[in-house]
């Protein structure tokens, strides 16, 4: 029991270490463990099953405009890196090569996938002929390798898993508007989905997705005041069209290159929701995406267990036929106060208590992870009552990462400024740009703070620029990041 206690009580304070803080967690509420293999990790069930909530919602959407799944090879010829000069320069330093096989040398080496824009290139310039093959619409969940120096679990990892959507256009405006429909799906769905608030706009050139003509994120802040760019939308022009002749005959009889789009996200969406709305009790996961939303535990002495379980087993199957994800813990070796810290800390949305009083008066207890609420219900009106409580739980931890970004989120004028309020606070900054690479990489050398993206809907708009004083072209969100 004392190694159990300990298990649940002992996690490092966030104001005291967040990335201890962040490791604790993960591994205590048990999502995952660490691979011997350098920078990869092993998704435990639980960590798992969010991605498969996010998967099962993602598609959904997905498929409701127009998009299908599809899998291509993990190996990825050199060649292919070849034909795209800023694709290959973006990403080698990332590139893990396959030279051997079988015992032979390869005639030509194989890039380990760390993105899929070249192979989907090769083989839309196979699949489309006409303007009828347009648009091709085509989306793929797969694990990509990219070599970082760098790891940590969810967030940054050798090895990760995402979903990659590749498609072609007849034109520009096309491309461009499925480019920018994808990124309000990404807005929506972290919002919605995964209650974490987030910036949206264009990333600055420096900051381009190697191969585009333009990049867009939605940009997310942790609880360390750190952002994560948790998806990205790419209009990619005609660039990998013309490197992979991806061509088609058009409506006017003539042969046109296709304009194509990639945008994507991961299993940084983990990371990103422990670390949004995590607290010093352990993890906290909105209902929506949650393994286990609500937590079922029958208290009372052993003359009634057997009655309390009886009844707890009927109110789970009232649930579980509802379509609520719920369990029940009904050991009688550890104490209910010990489940209680148990499940918060795994972040369970709602606690469900019954014991022999609560059967006499045909009512049961719900708890709230976030709030702490305790509501005393019938159990008449237990899926009802359930789920308004679900509901309200998602809606709260919404509004509280909302609260923290607003809180943190500072407006500065001068370098001078932004070096306070990353040295002595935490969050991002709105400051003017210029537009020079000059000025974005000095700001980054003396504050830490790179940029994050150009809002689209800023809350002010800056004259000049935070580090040259000249008038400033754009006005962008700095922070530093994951």
């Amino acid at each position: 029991m004392a190694k159990d206690k300990q298990f649940v009580t002992e996690i490092t304070p966030q104001g005291e270490d967040f990335s201890r803080w962040y490791i604790d967690v993960i591994k205590k509420a048990d999502l995952m463990d660490y691979s011997p293999v350098r920078g990869c990790i092993v998704f435990k069930p639980d960590g798992y099953e969010i991605w498969e909530h996010i998967q099962e919602e993602m598609n959904r959407r997905l498929k409701a405009t127009g998009h299908r799944n599809a899998y291509f090879p993990l190996f990825i010829p050199e060649s292919f890196f070849q034909k795209e000069k800023e694709h290959v320069e973006g990403f080698n330093p990332e590139l893990p090569w396959v030279t051997e096989a079988g015992g032979d040398v390869l005639e030509e080496r194989l890039a380990i996938r760390p993105t899929s824009e070249t192979m989907f290139g090769h083989m839309y310039s196979k699949w489309i002929q006409s303007y009828r093959d347009l648009p091709v619409l085509i989306n793929q969940w797969a694990n990509v390798v990219r070599w970082e120096k760098r790891t940590l679990p969810f967030i940054r990892t050798t090895e990760f898993l995402w979903q990659e959507g590749h498609t072609a256009h007849e034109n520009e405006t096309e491309a461009r508007e499925e480019t920018m429909k994808m990124l309000d799906n990404y807005r929506d769905f972290v919002e919605t989905f995964l209650a974490i608030p987030v910036v949206t706009g264009q990333k600055t050139p420096s900051e381009r997705f190697a191969g585009a003509v333009d990049t867009y994120s939605i940009e997310a802040m942790m609880k360390d005041g750190r952002a994560v760019q948790a998806a990205t939308s790419h209009y990619l022009g005609t660039k990998f069209a013309v490197a992979f002749d991806i061509q088609y005959l058009s409506r006017d009889n003539v042969l046109e290159y296709a304009h194509t789009t990639s945008w994507g996200s991961t299993t940084r969406l983990i990371g990103s929701l422990i670390m949004v709305h995590g607290d010093d009790r352990g993890l906290a996961l909105p209902p929506k995406v949650a393994p286990t939303q609500v937590i079922m535990i029958p208290i009372g002495p052993p003359k009634t267990r057997e009655a309390v379980i009886g009844r707890t087993d009927e109110l789970f199957n009232e649930l579980k036929s509802a379509g609520i994800r719920v369990r029940v813990d009904d050991r009688a070796d550890v104490t209910p106060g010990w489940k209680f810290n148990e499940y918060e800390m795994r972040g369970v949305p709602v606690r469900l208590e019954l014991g022999p009083r609560d059967m006499e008066n045909g009512v049961c207890v719900l708890v709230s992870r976030i709030s702490g609420e305790k509501k005393v219900i019938q159990q008449e009106n237990l899926v009802e009552e359930v789920n308004a409580m679900l509901e309200q739980v998602h809606q709260e931890m919404y509004e509280r990462a909302l609260k923290f970004r607003e809180d943190h989120f500072y407006s500065v004028d001068t370098l001078e400024q932004m070096k306070d309020s990353m040295e002595e606070k935490r969050g991002f900054a709105l400051a003017g740009w210029c537009g020079s690479e000059e000025c974005e990489d000095k700001v980054k050398e003396e504050t830490g703070a790179g940029s994050r993206n150009i809002p689209f809907h800023p809350s002010e708009t800056k004259e000049t620029c935070i580090c040259c004083g000249k008038p400033a072209q754009h006005t962008v969100v700095f922070a530093k990041a994951y």
